[in-house]
């Protein structure tokens, strides 16, 4: 570890958390050099949906590497992006009856905000949008002035602007039409507000702690939206790609995206990759009006394509959703054993977040976790939610090594 304390900058994170040195993985398990053996209910905080070193994406890049594949093409045509397009819209778009253009964007979901933000700015000639509390959409300063957590809007260094923050649904308790106030200040004249750009939000607010929009709520923020002439934009960057037990977290809540950024599982084998998703109507760009060094990741459209295989029917999602019933069950009999009646239990498909209400409690549960050979991190409002996320492909078994280790996890720091 002293190499990396040495060389590596003071601004990592996770390592302090897990402070081993990792040498491979496969599925849901990792391992660190000493031989030392861990379940992993991070996923790369959802970029590994498909779990670590895939075989058949695996296969798949060893082949096209073998074959002198295109690796970096920027937005020229090839092979590996025909077929990526291609399937993508044969296995996911059409199956559903969207219609949607695809813009590849730099490399990591940032970029797909800070892109989408661009392209609504740029439709509608204004300049602030709707963001949610709680929200989490990136580190570039377009993207944080989006994001609401404390600590990484400090570190920007400039102010963020050109944003309007509107409670998420829940935040000021259930049931609560967190939307009224906005309505009413966009439907008069005089109150000084005016029409913004686009709203942006995430169905599940992953990295704000698992908190999940009804649908009722979430069709309301469109309709405000399109009553203004604002971009309705889904941030589906950590809950899309199969998490919820759905290829998209918003599929059966009702509502239609102009725009929806997606990155991390898109990249399948843990590759970077980040699309818009963009409605014809709204695809406004001049060509090479926003670009990106690494937009044309072809090692990434050949994996990524391979993803696609696990949503050409409906048994991948079906499997999802049956993890996912099982989790909440062994969560519920944890919590109920553990007898800590203020802590909330927030999830749907294969993510959920414990809500301890204490920063403390969960970065005892994390440690404690870490201890038995667990990876789960926190989130929400200063780190006080342990959330459980672990590949779509963890087989049963590991799922239930999991949870036992949590379990033991949650007894060990019960009075902390």
């Amino acid at each position: 570890m002293k190499v990396f304390e040495r060389l590596e900058s003071e601004v990592r994170a996770y390592c302090r958390t897990w402070p081993v040195v990792f040498k491979s993985a496969r599925n849901a398990v990792m391992f660190d050099e000493e031989g030392g053996r861990y379940v992993d209910f991070f996923a790369g905080a959802g970029v590994l949906n498909f779990g670590h070193n895939d075989p058949k994406m695996k296969e798949a890049l060893i082949a096209y590497l073998q074959s002198d594949g295109v690796s970096h093409s920027l937005d020229m045509s090839t092979t590996a992006k025909r077929r990526f397009l291609e399937r993508f819209n044969d296995v996911i778009l059409g199956p559903r009856g969207m219609r949607y253009k695809m813009q590849f964007t730099g490399p990591t979901g940032t970029n797909a905000v800070e892109a989408a933000l661009k392209l609504a700015r740029k439709i509608t000639g204004r300049q602030r949008v709707v963001a949610f509390t709680d929200g989490f959409h990136g580190m570039t300063l377009g993207a944080l002035a989006l994001t609401g957590n404390g600590l990484h809007r400090a570190a920007a260094g400039v102010a963020l602007e050109h944003v309007i923050r509107v409670p998420f649904d829940g935040y000021l308790g259930r049931g609560v039409d967190t939307l009224e106030p906005l309505r009413r200040q966009l439907e008069d004249p005089s109150s000084g507000v005016l029409p913004p750009a686009a709203f942006v939000l995430e169905t599940i607010q992953a990295e704000g702690g698992v908190n999940i929009a009804r649908a009722e709520w979430l069709q309301s923020v469109q309709a405000l939206a399109h009553q203004h002439g604002s971009l309705f934009i889904v941030d589906d960057i950590q809950v899309g790609c199969g998490r919820t037990g759905t290829y998209f977290s918003f599929e059966d809540l009702g509502i239609e995206p102009d725009v929806v950024c997606l990155a991390k599982g898109i990249g399948g084998y843990g590759l970077p990759m980040a699309m818009l998703l963009v409605k014809p109507e709204h695809d406004a760009w001049k060509p090479g009006e926003h670009t990106g060094t690494f937009r044309g990741q072809d090692l990434s459209f050949v994996a990524g394509t391979e993803a696609l295989s696990y949503f050409e029917d409906t048994r991948f999602a079906e499997s999802v959703k049956a993890k996912g019933a099982r989790i909440r069950e062994r969560l519920v009999r944890m919590l109920d054993a553990h007898g800590d009646r203020a802590i909330e239990l927030r999830g749907r498909g294969m993510i959920y977040g414990i809500d301890t209400h204490s920063p403390d409690k969960a970065k005892a549960v994390s440690a404690a976790a870490f201890e038995r050979g667990l990876i789960i991190a926190t989130c929400g409002p200063s780190g006080r939610v342990v959330k459980v996320m672990p590949p779509l492909t963890t087989e049963d078994a590991v799922l239930d090594e999991g949870l036992d280790l949590l379990a033991g996890a949650f007894e060990s720091a019960g009075g902390k």
